[in-house]
C-alpha cells in the first residue's frame, strides 16, 4: 500500500474511523503544513483546500472495501491498526492534528483554513457567507491578476496534480492548451478527462489540440539531445509547417483570453515539442505578448 494512503486511514482512525468528506480534506490540509515532506498537496477549489490525489485514493480503497463511502463521509472499515505503521514524525504530527481540532466542527475547520491560508479560498463558493469583509478582502488579495499579455509552455514531469494546477494559477493562466497527440497519461491527473476536470474546477479553461502534437512512436529511439535535435528539426518542417491554421486557433485564444498555458510532459523544455510550437506562434504578426516556459 502507498505510503501515503497509511496517511488518509490514520487520520480516519485518530477521528473514530469516520470524517464528513470536507472535513477530511480540511483536517488532511493542516496535517500537510506540519508535515516536513509533504504526503499531499492541495488546491483552491470550491470549498477551499482540496487534494484530488487524496479523493482518488479513498475512492480507490472503496474498491478495496478498506474503506466506505456514504454520500457525505467517508468511513474506515478494515480493523488494521495503521497509526502504528507511521514514521514517528508524521505519527506525531497526526496526532498533534487530532488533539488541536477534534472539537471544530466542519464549518469551524472551514473557517479557520479560510482564516489562516487565504489563498486556498480564492475559487470559493461559500467564503462570503462565513467571513468578514476584511477577511474577504484579503482573499482577493491572494487572487493572481496580470494585465501583461502571456504566452506559457509547462510540463507536468516531476510534480503533483495539484503543484501543476497552482503553478497555473498563480501564474494567473486563463486558458490550458493540450498539446500532446494523446493525451493519455500513467501519472495520475493528467489524462485528458482528469486534467480538464480539474482545470475546469479551478476556473481555468482547457482545449486540446492533437494536430501540433508527436505521435509517440516517434518519441521512442530518444538517447540524447542530438537525437532530440533531430525530431524537433522534422517537427518544425512538417507538423508545424502544415498546421498553421491550428496554430492560428492558439494564438487567437491567446489574443482573446491574453494568458495560456501550452502543456506537454517534458519538464525539461529542450526536450519538449512545446518550445518549438511557442517560438513558433511568436513569428506571426498577430502575436503580441511575452514567452514564458515555467
Amino acid at each position: 500500500m502507498y505510503y501515503r494512503r497509511k496517511i488518509l486511514l490514520s487520520l480516519l482512525q485518530v477521528f473514530d474511523n469516520q470524517l464528513d468528506k470536507i472535513s477530511l480534506q480540511k483536517l488532511l490540509f493542516l496535517l500537510a503544513q506540519q508535515q516536513e515532506e509533504k504526503s499531499f498537496y492541495f488546491v483552491p477549489y470550491k470549498l477551499g483546500c482540496f487534494s484530488f490525489q487524496a479523493n482518488a485514493d479513498l475512492n480507490t480503497l472503496t474498491k478495496y472495501n478498506i474503506v466506505e463511502a456514504t454520500e457525505k463521509s467517508w468511513l474506515k472499515a478494515d480493523k488494521i491498526d495503521y497509526l502504528s505503521e507511521l514514521k514517528a514524525m508524521d505519527k506525531s504530527v497526526l496526532l498533534n492534528v487530532q488533539k488541536l481540532y477534534s472539537k471544530l466542527s466542519k464549518d469551524d475547520l472551514i473557517a479557520l483554513t479560510y482564516r489562516e491560508f487565504p489563498y486556498y479560498a480564492i475559487n470559493s463558493v461559500i467564503a462570503q457567507n462565513i467571513l468578514t469583509v476584511p477577511e474577504l478582502t484579503k482573499i482577493k488579495e491572494q487572487k493572481p491578476s496580470s494585465k501583461v499579455n502571456c504566452l506559457f509552455t509547462i510540463g507536468y514531469e516531476g510534480v503533483s496534480l495539484e503543484q501543476y494546477i497552482n503553478k497555473l494559477i498563480v501564474n494567473d493562466v486563463k486558458v490550458l492548451c493540450d498539446v500532446r497527440k494523446n493525451p493519455l497519461s500513467m501519472k495520475y491527473g493528467f489524462s485528458k478527462s482528469q486534467l480538464q476536470n480539474a482545470c475546469v474546477g479551478v476556473g481555468i479553461e482547457y482545449f486540446h489540440f492533437p494536430e501540433v502534437g508527436i505521435s509517440s512512436d516517434k518519441r521512442q529511439e530518444l538517447n540524447n539531445q542530438a537525437d532530440y535535435e533531430l525530431l524537433f528539426s522534422e517537427y518544425r518542417a512538417s507538423t508545424l509547417l502544415n498546421e498553421t491554421n491550428k496554430q492560428k486557433e492558439i494564438l487567437n485564444l491567446l489574443n482573446v483570453k491574453k494568458r495560456i498555458a501550452l502543456t506537454c510532459f517534458e519538464a525539461n523544455i529542450d526536450q519538449c515539442h512545446r518550445k518549438h510550437l511557442a517560438e513558433s506562434l511568436t513569428h506571426f504578426a498577430e502575436f503580441k505578448a511575452e514567452l514564458k516556459h515555467i
